[in-house]
């Protein structure tokens, strides 16, 4: 017998919704607590999908820069987290294992362990690392030429993605994943003077993007406003960014984005003032953008369906108690999407 007929005789695997749709609320990664245990507890409870946390105030080599290049020869990192190289020992192609006992990922391995004990399994989790055009920049500004950062951040990038995939697999087998390469660096992308043009931006981003499994949403952060056009040409699944109006310049590509099947996550609470005790602002401002997008095109069923809810930026910055106040804020908005989402579903017959 062919090896064809035995696969046609095979029943097709059965197709499983997204749990990445409807509003569910994604923290962005970063948590304030020093107890690793605890951070992980946090990020199952409080997030609809979990979300592996990094810890840069348990210790500064969780950032996300240090924590990218923890074990590459000629980098130092220091007690502060700054970057210093030696540009006679770096090698972009020197292999780099990422060790999970290690320092920089102790809130990584406190959440798989946790996850293992509470059985996750089977449930979505979210995980991310900086980026490479974010890491490359950081590199030259550490003293590396500009080729040879770029080289190593590139290298870095899908070495820890291939890593940390691998376990994230072994530990959640049946769980989706969603990674997100986190690159505040794009909000200066188009500025004069910056280290690489768009084009060679979107080729760093889509290599890394590639690397990981085709089973895995793969996607892009910026924690500020930035190019939409050039985030999106790198290939992401899902997009994270603030949900401000300055994204109403780019409902026609974020129109073409839903359209083909790609995913908003959207930063409806803001963490860069004062903290709110309702989520009823930052529910009508994420309305506001909404109707805006649709009296330009964009699809209003869309729009909730393929939809996240993130805070801004990551919560490390605060206390613990105010880190849980938004979280819930933005599992409130969440809510309210689902709800919406839910009734418009209804009303479609869908």
């Amino acid at each position: 017998m062919r090896r064809s007929d035995v696969d046609a005789s095979r029943p097709a695997p059965p197709v499983h919704p997204s749990p990445f749709v409807d509003g569910a609320a994604v923290s962005i990664g970063s948590l304030p607590h020093r107890d690793p245990v605890a951070a992980a507890a946090f990020s199952i409870a409080e997030f609809d999908v979990a979300t592996i946390p990094t810890l840069p105030r348990r210790s500064a080599a969780e950032a996300m820069v240090p924590q990218a290049l923890a074990g590459v020869p000629g980098i130092a990192i220091s007690p502060s987290g700054d970057v210093t190289v030696d540009r006679s020992i770096v090698d972009p192609d020197h292999p780099v294992t990422t060790d999970l006992h290690a320092d920089p990922f102790v809130g990584f391995s406190a959440f798989l362990d946790l996850a293992g004990r509470v059985k996750l399994d089977g449930q979505p989790v979210k995980w991310q690392v900086v980026g490479p055009v974010t890491l490359g920049v950081e590199l030259e500004r550490a003293g590396l030429d500009r080729s040879l950062a770029f080289r190593l951040a590139t290298a870095m990038v899908r070495s820890r993605l291939l890593d940390l995939s691998a376990a994230v697999t072994s530990a959640l087998p049946t769980s989706p994943q969603m990674v997100v390469l986190d690159e505040p660096w794009l909000a200066e992308l188009m500025n004069p003077g910056f280290p690489i043009p768009p084009d060679e931006a979107i080729d760093v981003m889509s290599g890394a993007l590639a690397s990981l499994p085709s089973t895995t949403l793969g996607g892009l952060h910026c924690c500020a406003p930035c190019d939409i056009a050039t985030l999106l040409a790198a290939g992401p699944g899902v997009i994270s960014v603030p949900a401000t109006s300055d994204l109403l310049a780019w409902s026609g590509y974020l129109t073409r984005f839903l359209d083909d099947g790609g995913i908003v996550a959207w930063g409806a609470v803001p963490t860069d003032g004062p903290v709110p005790f309702t989520s009823d602002r930052a529910w009508r401002d994420l309305s506001d953008l909404w109707c805006g997008l649709v009296q330009q095109g964009c699809d209003a069923v869309q729009l909730r369906r393929r939809s996240l809810v993130t805070p801004h930026c990551g919560l490390s910055r605060y206390s613990v108690s105010v880190a849980r106040r938004l979280a819930r804020l933005t599992g409130d908005v969440g809510k309210r999407v689902k709800d919406q989402s839910a009734a418009t579903r209804f009303a479609l017959g869908a």
